[in-house]
C-alpha cells in the first residue's frame, strides 16, 4: 500500500531496533545489562520528592485543561529566573517556550528556520539531526568529528561550510559522548558565526545556532559554557534548547523549554499550536512550583549527578583494566551527562562460530547474546557503520551492575580472534 514519500523513505531509529532485541530477550529471561537508552531508571533514579508531591497536587486540584500555548506564565517566570542566576542570561517570559520535552523544540526549530534544499550543518556523532534535517529536506552538511577533540566539531571543521548555511546544530554535554566544548572552541565557531552575518543582506536569512544544552546541570569538572553568554551579539542568532528531562531524571514528565529571539520563539509556539505538542498542566504547574526554591533544585541536581559521574567512572577504570590487559578497547574520560565513549576495535573479527564480525551492528548483537551487554553504535549517530565507536549509558544500571557485567564483556571479547 502506498504512503507518502517522506513516510515511505524514513530511517527507523537504530537505537530503538537494539532496544526491542533487548526487551524480547529479557522477556525470555536473560539478564541483560542495558547501556543503551538515553533514560534513567526510576527506581535507581527517583524524580524529587517535592516534584512528585507538586505533581499530585496538581492533579488532585484538577488542572487537566490546556495549558497556555507557550506553557504556563509561572513556569516561564521561574525559568527566567533561572535562566538569570544559574548562567546570567537575560530572557523574558515572552522569550520562553514550554513543551513536552526538548524534541518538540528541536522539531519546530528546524521547521521554524529551514526550507526545502537550505543548508544545515551539523556535527557527527550527534543526536538525531540526521532525522530532522531529513524531516525538512535539508541540504544537510554533516562534519565528522574526531577522538583527538572529543567528537567535537572545531571552528576549522565548519569554516569552509557556513556560507549559505541557515542552521547549526549543537549540543553541549553531547550526545552521544558525553563530551563538552572548552571555552575557547566554542568561542572561535561564535566568532565565525558572527563574521558569517556580517556578510548577509537584509533579504537573507542570517544562521541560526541551535544550542541543545539539555545536559548542562549535568557536568563534572569540566564547566559548561554557552554562546551568548561568551558574546552577547549571539542573543540574535542562537536558540537554546533546555528543560528537566536529564536534571531532574524527569525523562517522562516530559518538560522541556527553549528560548531565544523573539520572532524565531514565536513562529515556533504558532507551528506548535498544530502539533499539540504541549506540556501537560499539572507538570507545568509542578515544576514551576518546584523551581521556586532553587536551593532544593541545586541539592538535588548536585547528588544526582554525582550518582551518575560514580558510574561513568566505575565503566571508565572498568574499559580501561581491559586496555591494561591487552584488549583492543579505549574509552574517553566523561565530562559530563550519562554517557561513556567507548572503543571496542573488533570489527574484522572472527566468531567463535566462524562467522565474521562484519561492522558495529554486528558486534552489538553479537555482544548481546554473548555477553549480555548492550550498547548502542555511533552508526545510530550518523556514523559509518565501520567506525567502532560506541556509546554507554549508565542511566539504566546501579554500579554494582555495571561491575558485574564487566568480565562478561571482558569474556566475549577475548572470544573473538
Amino acid at each position: 500500500m502506498k504512503v507518502s514519500k517522506l513516510a515511505a523513505n524514513l530511517i527507523g531509529s537504530e537505537i530503538v531496533k537494539i532496544g526491542n532485541e533487548v526487551n524480547d530477550l529479557k522477556a525470555k529471561g536473560a539478564e541483560i545489562a542495558n547501556l543503551t537508552i538515553g533514560d534513567l531508571n526510576s527506581n535507581i533514579y527517583p524524580i524529587p520528592a517535592k516534584l512528585k508531591e507538586e505533581i499530585q497536587k496538581a492533579y488532585q486540584n484538577n488542572l487537566t485543561n490546556y495549558p497556555p500555548a507557550n506553557g504556563l506564565l509561572s513556569l516561564r517566570n521561574e525559568v527566567s529566573k533561572d535562566l538569570k542566576s544559574r548562567w546570567n542570561l537575560e530572557y523574558s517570559a515572552n522569550d520562553i517556550l514550554i513543551t513536552a520535552g526538548s524534541r518538540p523544540l528541536i522539531y519546530a526549530v528546524y521547521k521554524t528556520i529551514v526550507d526545502e534544499g537550505d543548508k544545515v550543518i551539523y556535527p557527527i556523532p550527534s543526536w538525531n539531526n540526521n532525522h530532522y534535517a531529513y524531516l525538512t529536506s535539508a541540504d544537510a552538511i554533516e562534519v565528522k568529528t574526531t577522538p583527538e577533540n572529543n567528537f567535537l566539531p572545531t571552528a576549522a571543521d565548519l569554516k569552509p561550510h557556513l556560507s549559505g548555511a541557515v542552521l547549526l546544530a549543537l549540543c553541549s554535554p553531547l550526545n552521544p559522548t558525553g563530551t563538552m566544548f572548552t571555552k575557547d572552541q566554542l568561542s572561535e565557531i561564535c566568532e565565525l558565526i558572527i563574521e558569517e552575518n556580517k556578510k548577509r543582506g537584509a533579504d537573507e536569512k542570517p544562521l541560526y545556532l541551535m544550542y541543545d544544552q539539555i545536559y548542562s546541570n549535568l557536568t563534572f569538572d569540566a564547566k559548561h559554557y554557552d554562546p551568548v553568554s561568551l558574546f552577547p551579539e549571539m542573543k540574535d542568532y542562537t536558540i537554546y534548547i533546555d528543560g528537566i528531562s536529564k536534571c531532574l531524571a524527569a525523562t517522562g514528565v516530559r518538560v522541556g523549554w527553549g528560548f531565544g529571539p523573539s520572532h524565531i520563539i514565536d513562529k515556533m509556539k504558532a507551528l506548535l499550536t498544530h502539533v499539540g505538542a504541549w506540556a501537560p498542566k499539572p507538570e507545568q504547574e509542578a515544576t514551576a512550583k518546584y523551581y521556586q526554591n532553587s536551593e532544593d533544585v541545586n541539592t538535588f541536581v548536585d547528588e544526582f549527578k554525582g550518582k551518575l559521574e560514580e558510574s561513568l567512572k566505575v565503566l571508565h577504570k572498568g574499559i580501561q583494566d581491559l586496555k591494561g590487559k591487552g584488549l583492543a578497547v579505549e574509552s574517553i574520560e566523561p565530562m559530563g551527562a550519562l554517557y561513556l565513549t567507548i572503543k571496542l576495535d573488533y570489527i574484522g573479527k572472527t566468531k567463535p562460530d566462524g562467522s565474521t564480525i562484519e561492522n558495529s551492528s554486528d558486534l552489538v548483537f553479537y555482544l548481546i547474546n554473548e555477553a549480555g551487554v548492550a550498547l548502542v553504535p555511533f552508526s545510530a549517530f550518523g556514523e559509518e557503520k565501520s567506525e567502532p565507536w560506541f556509546r554507554a549509558s549508565v542511566g539504566g544500571l546501579a554500579v554494582n551492575e555495571i561491575e558485574v557485567m564487566m568480565p562478561k564483556l571482558e569474556q566475549a571479547l577475548s572470544n573473538l580472534k
